[in-house]
């Protein structure tokens, strides 16, 4: 009797071991094969800065799309707490040009570390935030998550210059053209400035595509452990 009943149990066990291994593995997005269905980037509607305790260290928690007023904000947050020393992102991106001035504003607070916990996504204009630090840090199972920018998302623009007719969509056209040249040319910049390497624009950003097809639905990347450390985006040695 007592080895059915050995086998029962071990039975059992592996039952119990393979519902947890089923339960612990992270949807894979049909859409996006390289990034999970469902990022954590906070569901905030603006980023929410927020002052906390972990262990010994002061860190200040950054969540929710980037709004212009981020960088203000973010700007009084770090004066209000001079003893912050990391800043922890999860956000799905917003203000590309405020991602990029409050990457710059933490740059300037010299040695404040960024960092994308375990399990959290920081996307698209979080990018260039998360890039302000020094060092940077990814831990395992964090997501540095890019796309190719775009401003044809201003749909309201686009659909009264197309009631207007043929002369005023040609020119909102021209002006997005201008704009999104000028963008570029300030991530560049930007990258450069910040020690990234230049190829992560070349080589990974600028080569997804900004619009999604019925071909290819895919239109972001998650960046490996690997990748992070051959771009230079993260630059610690945890």
């Amino acid at each position: 009797m007592s080895l059915p009943r050995k086998l029962v149990r071990i039975a059992v066990a592996g039952a119990a071991l393979a519902c947890l291994t089923g339960a612990a593995k992270v949807q894979t997005d049909p859409a996006n094969p390289t990034c999970p269905l469902n990022p954590d980037w906070s569901a905030n509607t603006t980023m929410i800065f927020t002052p906390v305790k972990k262990g010994n260290t002061k860190v200040l928690l950054a969540e929710g799309r980037i709004d212009s007023g981020a960088p203000d904000r973010l700007k009084k947050a770090l004066e209000a707490n001079p003893d912050v020393a990391e800043v922890w992102l999860r956000s799905p991106g917003g203000d590309a040009r405020a991602g990029n001035a409050a990457g710059r504003i933490i740059r300037s607070n010299f040695g404040l570390t960024t960092r994308i916990p375990a399990g959290w996504a920081c996307f698209s204009a979080c990018n260039f935030i998360f890039m302000g630090g020094q060092p940077r840090v990814i831990d395992p199972g964090g997501l540095f998550i890019v796309h190719m920018f775009t401003r044809t998302g201003d749909r309201q623009s686009i659909d009264m210059s197309v009631a207007m007719g043929t002369e005023a969509t040609k020119e909102l056209i021209g002006d997005i053209e201008q704009d999104a040249a000028l963008l570029a040319s300030e991530d560049n910049d930007f990258l450069i400035r910040m020690g990234v390497s230049r190829k992560l624009l070349t080589e990974v950003m600028y080569r997804q595509k900004a619009l999604a097809n019925a071909e290819d639905k895919s239109t972001r990347r998650c960046l490996t452990q690997a990748e992070v450390k051959t771009y230079n985006v993260a630059n610690n040695n945890e």
